[in-house]
């Protein structure tokens, strides 16, 4: 039986880092140095990784370890790389979506040619370059007979999706008295009661 001495250290790996990451049907993947593309029904998608982990792929899954010799920062980096190439193998095989709704009185929302034009309520009518790699559709929502529109959002880039969304909502926030502003679709938001008169 082998023990560990102290030129031959016991490797210690993240809980979730060490878990394999599986390709779904019609996933590819291929691995050059640190730089890992997959390939699936939504597209590709590429990142390069630090070199204090090692990434292989066996059994039609990725694993990932801490390089050798690479320490702490090793284990600390391969739950992160884990997780990220998790999401970018859900991105190729399924995408991610995200919608947004724009709740006030006269908001639109309109896309073309690369471009989200909104009103908001602003003195001026706010552009927004889309990436490439986002999808956008604008839906008019009619709720008990009010009707407001709805972006939606598409993506096999996580993280490029989130950034967006969040972009597009940090230029007219809900205010907390009417909630009047941008919020994502499902959002839960807490309204503040306004403030009373002062009694004459």
């Amino acid at each position: 039986m082998t023990t560990a001495t102290a030129s031959t250290p016991i490797e210690k790996l993240s809980r979730n880092g060490k878990q394999p990451v599986a390709l779904a049907a019609g996933v590819q993947a291929t691995i050059a140095g640190a730089t890992v593309t997959l390939k699936g029904p939504k597209g590709s998608i590429s990142r390069t990784f630090r070199t204090d982990v090692t990434i292989e792929q066996r059994d039609n899954a990725l694993h990932v370890r801490p390089a050798p010799g690479s320490g702490q920062t090793g284990t600390t980096h391969q739950g992160t790389t884990r997780a990220t190439i998790a999401n970018m193998a859900i991105g190729v095989a399924t995408g991610y979506k995200k919608s947004l709704d724009f709740r006030g009185v006269g908001y639109r929302a309109e896309y073309k040619e690369g471009k989200l034009k909104m009103s908001v309520g602003l003195s001026h009518q706010p552009i927004l370059d889309i990436p490439k790699a986002v999808g956008v559709t604008v839906e008019t929502i009619d709720e008990a007979g009010t009707k407001y529109p709805r972006v939606h959002l598409d993506s096999n880039d996580k993280e490029l999706l989130g950034q967006i969304a969040a972009r597009i909502r940090s230029i007219r926030p809900p205010e907390p008295y009417k909630l009047k502003g941008v919020r994502y679709t499902g959002e839960k938001l807490r309204q503040k009661a306004g403030k009373a008169g002062k009694a004459k």
